[in-house]
Order: C-alpha cells, then sequence, then structure tokens
C-alpha cells in the first residue's frame, strides 16, 4: 500500500474561505460609533451592523444591550480581496498563535488607514479593526441545517496545521 495524501483528487477535503468578519469595537454609543461604521463602510464597502455589550461593566457605564461596537461580514469575492489587503498591512506576515484548533484564525490591525488605498480622514480620526477568518470544507453545512443538523465529525474538521498550510499556499503568508 502505498503512502496516502488526504487531499489527493478528493473534493470534500478541499479547505475554503467560509466568511471573513470585520470588527471594530468602540465601547460607547453615539458620535464615536458613528465614526467607526463609517471607516467600516469606507474600507469594506458594505453597510456595518451595529454590536451590543453582552455583559455590565459600570466603571466604564456599560450594560447589557448598549450599541458599542460595529461589525461587517463578507463573503465570496470580497472576503478575499479585503482579506489580501488585510495581510498587505500585517507585511504578508502572521503568528501561529492566531490559528485555533478549528480552523479559523484573527489578526489585528492596529490603524485602519494602514490599508492600501485608504486615506486618513481628520473627521474620523484613526481607529484600529480586528479580523477574524473561518475557513471550511464542503460538508460543513450539517452543522447550519435546519433538518437533521449534525457535528462535523472529527477525521473531517480542519486542524491547525491544515489552516497554516493553506493560508501559505492560497493567501502567500508568512509565518513567524
Amino acid at each position: 500500500m502505498e503512502g496516502k495524501n488526504k487531499n489527493t483528487g478528493n473534493v470534500m477535503r478541499e479547505i475554503r474561505i467560509e466568511k471573513v468578519v470585520v470588527n471594530m469595537g468602540v465601547g460607547q454609543t453615539g458620535e464615536e460609533l458613528e465614526k467607526a461604521k463609517k471607516i467600516l463602510q469606507s474600507i469594506t464597502g458594505m453597510k456595518p451592523a451595529e454590536t451590543s455589550a453582552k455583559v455590565r461593566q459600570p466603571a466604564w457605564g456599560i450594560r447589557p444591550g448598549l450599541k458599542i461596537g460595529a461589525k461587517v461580514t463578507l463573503r465570496g469575492e470580497k472576503a478575499i480581496e479585503f482579506l489580501k489587503r488585510a495581510l498587505i498591512a500585517k507585511e504578508g506576515k502572521l503568528s501561529k498563535n492566531c490559528f485555533d484548533n478549528e480552523g479559523n484564525f484573527s489578526f489585528g490591525i492596529r490603524e485602519h488607514i494602514e490599508l492600501p488605498d485608504t486615506k486618513y480622514d481628520p473627521n474620523l480620526g484613526i481607529r484600529g479593526f480586528d479580523i477574524c477568518v473561518s475557513l471550511e470544507r464542503k460538508g460543513f453545512r450539517i452543522k447550519r441545517r435546519k433538518k437533521a443538523k449534525r457535528r462535523i465529525p472529527k477525521r473531517h474538521r480542519i486542524s491547525k496545521e491544515e489552516a497554516i498550510e493553506f493560508v501559505k499556499n492560497v493567501l502567500g503568508v508568512k509565518m513567524e
């Protein structure tokens, strides 16, 4: 029996980008949140959704349900295009600590003006944001469907090593 490679010829084993979520936490409502939403809309080209607090932080004046952030979910070609721009801002390098054991990775950008083709607007200021990327294989729909919902078997999940190889090969990222 010759050595088997898990990925040869099986389309169900191919890894792809499910979604890219761009999140900007502000910590307060009002004008600062509106500025953050404008920045997100300018860098992604999509309308952001507001996120609300889940826990109470009396020292900061935060209570559950208070709108304190904004996020945009990108899928398909827009997600890949934005991710490539964001990785240029990170100089094409990510740490292995950015990856989890389920095939997802996240990283942050300190200033939104680090993205290529982004101009500084003095009215909006400078803000940082987080990027969370979810990877999937064909067949992952079974965990989201309405009827006969199932868990993904261990043999079909994406490991940390597989996610790192995918990012190296497809996006050309170097690991630190």
